[in-house]
Formats: C-alpha cells, sequence, structure tokens
C-alpha cells in the first residue's frame, strides 16, 4: 500500500507524462501499480483528477489546481531532505537555468558546464529565450534578467550593469557621416530587432527627458545575432545590448554612435524564486554564476 507522498508522486508524473505507461516506465513502477495508485488517490480524495479517454489521460480543472499544490509539496520535502543533510550536503538533481540568448551562449553556459563537472550528481536544462520569462508560471529555478525588475516575488542578485546602445561599423560612418543628434536617423540606414520587448520605438534621453523616437527601418530581423553581423558588414546603424558587442567593438568592428542621449545603465541580476528553504543544488549554481558573471569586463 502506497503513501500519501507516493501516491502524490505517482500523480506527478502522470500529470507530466500524460499517460499511465509513461508514468510507469518513469517511475520504475508496473502499470497496474500506477492504476491502481491513481484510483486510491482519487478515491481518497472524492475528486476526478483525469479525464480518461483510450487515445490520453489529461488532468481535470480540479487536478491542474492540485498538481500545482501537489509539486509545491514535494519540492518542500526535498528542500527539507537537503537542509537536514547540513550545508556540505552535495548538489544533486535538476535545475533548470533560462536566460537571454547571446547572454545565455556567451556568459552562463560556460558556468554550467563548470557546475555539471564540478557536481556529477546534477543535471541542468537551459532554456535560452530573448522574451520574457514567467520563471513561477514556467518552472525555472534560476534565471538572468537585463532591465528593472518589477516582479517583486523574485530574489535578485546584481552581477554588473550594461547600456542600450547604437552602433554601426567604421566603413559606414565613414561613408554615411556620424550622426549627431538621433533626429538625424532617418537619413541613415537602420536595421531593426524584432525580438522580446524591444519594439520600433528607439528611447532616448535628452534634457533629462525621455524621448521616444519612432524609426523606419530597411532592414527588420528577429535575432540580435543577425542584426550584429549586417552591422559589422557596413549596412546600417542598429541597437544592441552592449555586452552582444564587446568583441566587435575591441575588435574595431563596429563603434557607439549617440553615446550623450542613451538611456541609464540597464542592471543584470541573477533571479530565482523565493522559497521557504534554499536548495543546495540551485544555490550553489547561482553562487558560482555570480562569481563567474563579476569577473566580466563587458558588464563590470
Amino acid at each position: 500500500m502506497l503513501d500519501q507522498i507516493q501516491l502524490m508522486s505517482v500523480f506527478v508524473a502522470v500529470a507530466e507524462e500524460q499517460g499511465f505507461a509513461a508514468a510507469s516506465r518513469r517511475l520504475n513502477m508496473s502499470p497496474p501499480t500506477v492504476t491502481r495508485a491513481i484510483a486510491a488517490l482519487e478515491d481518497r480524495l472524492s475528486v476526478k483528477l483525469f479525464n480518461r479517454t483510450t487515445r490520453y489521460v489529461r488532468v481535470t480543472d480540479a487536478g491542474t489546481r492540485y498538481l500545482d499544490d501537489v509539486k509545491r509539496i514535494l519540492e518542500d520535502i526535498s528542500l527539507a531532505n537537503e537542509a537536514a543533510q547540513g550545508v556540505n550536503a552535495s548538489p544533486q538533481g535538476s535545475i533548470s537555468v533560462t536566460a537571454p540568448v547571446l547572454f545565455g551562449q556567451q556568459y552562463v553556459l560556460p558556468t554550467v558546464l563548470q557546475y555539471l563537472n564540478t557536481h556529477p550528481k546534477t543535471n541542468v536544462n537551459t532554456v535560452f529565450l530573448d522574451r520574457f520569462v514567467n520563471m513561477l508560471e514556467e518552472g525555472y529555478d534560476v534565471g538572468v534578467r537585463i532591465g528593472e525588475l518589477p516582479d517583486s516575488s523574485m530574489r535578485a542578485k546584481k552581477v554588473g550593469s550594461v547600456r542600450l546602445a547604437l552602433v554601426a561599423s567604421p566603413e559606414y560612418l565613414k561613408e554615411n557621416g556620424i550622426p549627431q543628434h538621433f533626429s538625424e536617423l532617418p537619413a541613415h540606414s537602420l536595421i531593426e530587432v524584432q525580438v522580446g520587448n524591444l519594439n520600433q520605438d528607439w528611447k532616448f534621453i535628452e534634457n533629462g527627458k525621455l524621448i521616444n523616437h519612432h524609426i523606419k527601418s530597411r532592414l527588420k530581423v528577429t535575432t540580435n545575432q543577425a542584426a550584429i553581423n549586417a552591422a559589422v558588414a557596413g549596412f546600417g546603424i542598429t541597437r544592441v545590448v552592449s555586452y552582444q558587442v564587446a568583441n566587435e567593438l575591441q575588435d574595431n568592428k563596429l563603434k557607439f554612435v549617440l553615446e550623450p542621449f542613451e538611456q541609464a545603465p540597464l542592471p543584470i541580476n541573477i533571479i530565482h524564486r523565493e522559497d521557504r528553504l534554499s536548495s543546495v543544488k540551485v544555490r550553489s549554481f547561482i553562487d558560482l554564476l555570480a562569481l563567474n558573471l563579476s569577473k566580466q569586463t563587458a558588464f563590470n
């Protein structure tokens, strides 16, 4: 007879795998045992947790609410066990990490590899996306966010700051001139990135006021790297976050323009969910990532 915690674990597996057979393989249990466990749990709760057909198994509305609560309870049990083992417990298990694409590839992935090599009982799922990620809803343990933090439910550790700036190649500027004011941008070839939270209004500061300057681009791309490549090739001016072009600036492939009108630097924060107990695996990863990022000259 399975206890309450085991029943909950079976329920989570069936819900996430959307099937009894897949859940039995994940749990290394026989399919009849899994089926009986769900039946026993539903009988104990007097609630239907799944809608079943010959083709699929899906959680009911009541099951969806119960799933959120059960996953939180099981996570608290895991964290409590870790805490009882003491601060010297070796990190183990899975963590999920998210960051902007280029930042993740350049600055987060090296830390992930170092972490995995140091702690062989861990595994990491990285998701690098150029969009706002709701960590609570999407289930990420650790994230890197560039910009202000409106979400007060997250813990944050600042590790640097970057500039939102305009760049162009020396060749383009030599041929087309260096703009001295953003009102001159319509006379230039502009490269627009249609991704994440950035839009067609490029923002500038003038006389202490924030100015939204609507641009008309000659080239639209959907990745930051494509815009950088086009700028390096001498096509025009684009907007970047300064860390994205640290190497190009150092190699004199790109130059900043309109620097006096830039907005205030954007903070870089490592963020993680506010938990009553702190996981050894998450805490150790955050400490390592913060240490490595603090050494980066691109944003410190």
